[in-house]
């Protein structure tokens, strides 16, 4: 079992951002962006390659008043959930 919250089934994702194949800081910069052309209360969902977004994207989520749903593996990359503050 890993350490990482894991997103509920179902998420209703307002936004999507493909981060695949980025390296940190990009992941993170990319999520900040787009993050804030949504309302408070819509989902956006990351996907990302880089293990480095498993720390980062909770982190920045609990320092800017986003709440973080959590992550799901996928075959290749991490799928993370966030809901705009």
């Amino acid at each position: 079992m890993s350490d990482y919250k894991t997103a509920p089934e179902g998420v209703e994702v307002t936004a999507h951002l493909d981060a695949k194949g980025l390296s940190c800081p990009m992941p993170l910069l990319r999520t900040k962006k787009e993050i804030g052309k949504l309302n408070s209360g819509e989902i956006l969902q990351v996907d990302g390659t880089d293990p480095g977004s498993r720390n980062d994207i909770p982190g920045w989520c609990e320092r800017a008043g986003h709440e973080y749903i959590g992550e799901k593996e996928e075959a290749g990359f991490i799928s993370f959930f966030i809901k705009k503050g």
